[in-house]
């Protein structure tokens, strides 16, 4: 017999992050994968409506896939194009490489504070027109760039592009995961990390031609050029991903977990009832959503009705974020992203005093070496997305087909060693004058750890809280990019203080330091996601009501 739908209300409340992914005996009454998956149980559970987005046809996914890539890439450009020229912009503004290095600390800190006003706007009255209206900012701020010649109007620059290209941190992922299901999450979200992280270390490459062949104030002009390809690009390709998923009457925080029994699906080529499971009966199964199809122009429509006609929640998610400060996995999840991402920010930050003052690298020179880089966060995405997909079903497997969220976290364990080795090569390396190439390979090491610390740190969060995913993504990024402020504003005092040696030494050390507490979550996390059972279903459930759940 198929388990009847009645009979879930009787069930306890599931832990957030522990899902059942692969069904090992076949005998679990849930829509699965296809192929060579179909074992696999689709989470979340798709409804009946082919515009649904974990519905839609692999074309129509591949092309918001690209869009998303698109915004990161234009906006991860533009707010890491300077790095290889900050001494000539320093030589032709008189302002110095501390004062540069304080604006991009703030940049930071609104990239991650912003996420509070433009996480809302977006979730509440759509995506597509935050993408479409950050990236045509970024624009504007990258034209009038050139043009700031003293402190505060470089420190306003720096305020405003950080505030309007805020989205990029905490609204890609979730666009992720509103069009793919948990077992493929992972290799987007390294994609997403690839683009964040290559666009970052990408930049200055270009940058440092531009800065020889036209000038300085060109990098910052061909950024803006960019947004505008990239704004043109999504205007007319760009769809809507906000669905409201949640069936009324059903208790949110189990119409997730993939013991509920799911709808059917529409496309049966997309996903397959198990063979030792029969569908449900006419009258177990959830009547199908009939709906016509979107027209192109109803797709790249500037607002969706279902957004428009909504309850307005904008304070109170507004208010969450904050309030989910207080949810250890959460507030890990931005700790163990912060972490790693101020090495990436202590790298930029010393990368033209140590290869241009060091071993007298000319700008276009210290752009080329970020290639290295490049190579780096490519290795770092295809090891936590491609393999951490397959690394996380066979943990699952092994543990007789339930996932964890921890299990994921296993990853960070070449970071233990990578993280000191590469800050050493680079920062005590360069202070004993070390060949050239063992600074550039350095920063090869720290990127790929960046890399991991950005695709583990997100999913982790993302594993565990998938209903709040959207707000919990803004604390998380919060923490993370207050973290990064205080290393870009701290930065050159410090190393000015130390000097590179003792200032690279210390930092290994720290780095080690912070990468070593993974270990606490992979024994007790799943122990704090228990003890939130109760808050989870409170605030699951009070989004649901307003339709904010997705």
């Amino acid at each position: 017999m198929s388990l009847p739908i009645e009979a879930v209300d009787a069930t306890p409340d599931p832990v957030p992050g522990t899902v059942h992914l692969v069904d090992l005996e076949g005998t679990i009454h849930a829509l699965h994968a296809r192929g060579g998956q179909k074992d696999i149980v689709l989470v979340p559970a798709p409804s009946s409506d082919p515009d649904d987005p974990l519905n839609w046809s692999p074309r129509r996914k591949a092309l918001s896939t690209i869009c998303m890539c698109v915004y990161t890439l234009m906006v991860g450009i533009a707010s890491a194009a300077i790095y290889s020229v900050l001494e000539p912009i320093s030589e032709s503004t008189g302002l110095t490489l501390g004062d540069l290095n304080a604006g991009t600390g703030y940049m930071f800190l609104f990239f991650g504070w912003g996420c509070l006003v433009w996480q809302p706007l977006a979730l509440q009255y759509g995506k597509r027109p935050v993408y479409l209206f950050s990236i045509l900012a970024t624009m504007a701020i990258q034209l009038w760039a050139p043009y700031t010649k003293s402190n505060g109007q470089w420190i306003a620059n720096k305020i405003l592009q950080g505030f309007f290209g805020a989205p990029i941190e905490s609204l890609c992922e979730i666009s992720v995961t509103d069009i793919y299901f948990t077992h493929e999450r992972g290799t987007y979200i390294g994609l997403y990390a690839l683009l964040l992280a290559g666009s970052n270390f990408l930049a200055p490459v270009f940058a440092g031609f531009i800065n020889d062949g036209q000038g300085w104030e060109w990098v910052l002009y061909w950024c803006a050029i960019f947004c505008g390809i990239g704004f043109v690009f999504l205007f007319f390709l760009m769809e809507e991903t906000n669905y409201i998923r949640h069936t009324p009457g059903t208790p949110p925080n189990l119409s997730s977990s993939p013991s509920f029994a799911q709808e059917a699906s529409p496309d049966p080529e997309k996903a397959d009832l198990p063979e030792k499971t029969p569908p449900p009966s006419l009258s177990e199964a959830p009547r199908a959503i009939y709906r016509p199809k979107k027209t192109y122009l109803n797709k790249i429509a500037l607002f969706q009705s279902a957004d428009l006609h909504k309850p307005n929640e904008l304070l109170a998610m507004v208010t969450r974020p904050l309030i989910f400060l207080t949810f250890p996995v959460i507030f890990y999840a931005g700790f163990s992203y912060g972490s790693n991402l101020v090495w990436f920010n202590v790298l930029n930050a010393t990368a033209s005093l140590i290869l241009g003052s060091t071993y007298d690298f000319k700008p276009s020179m210290v752009g080329l070496a970020y290639l290295s880089p490049l190579v780096g966060v490519a290795l770092g995405s295809f090891y936590t997305g491609v393999l951490g997909d397959r690394f996380v079903v066979w943990k699952a497997r092994r543990n007789g087909g339930i996932l964890e969220s921890e299990h994921r976290l296993w990853l960070f364990a070449p970071s233990m060693l990578l993280i000191p080795f590469g800050l050493i090569l680079w920062g005590v390396g360069a202070a004993q004058h070390v060949h050239w190439f063992g600074c550039v390979f350095a920063m090869g090491v720290v990127a790929l750890t960046n890399t991991v610390g950005i695709q583990l740190s997100v999913s982790y969060c993302i594993d565990s809280y998938r209903a709040l995913s959207g707000e919990a993504m803004v604390t998380v990024i919060i923490v993370r990019n207050t973290m990064s402020f205080a290393i870009g504003y701290g930065i050159t005092p410090w190393i000015d203080g130390m000097g590179l040696q003792n200032a690279f030494v210390t930092a290994a050390m720290v780095g080690l330091a912070q990468c070593a507490t993974v270990w606490v979550m992979v024994v007790w996390g799943k122990r704090l996601r228990e003890r939130s059972v109760g808050r989870y279903g409170k605030y699951v459930e009070e989004m649901a009501r307003s339709g904010m759940v997705h």
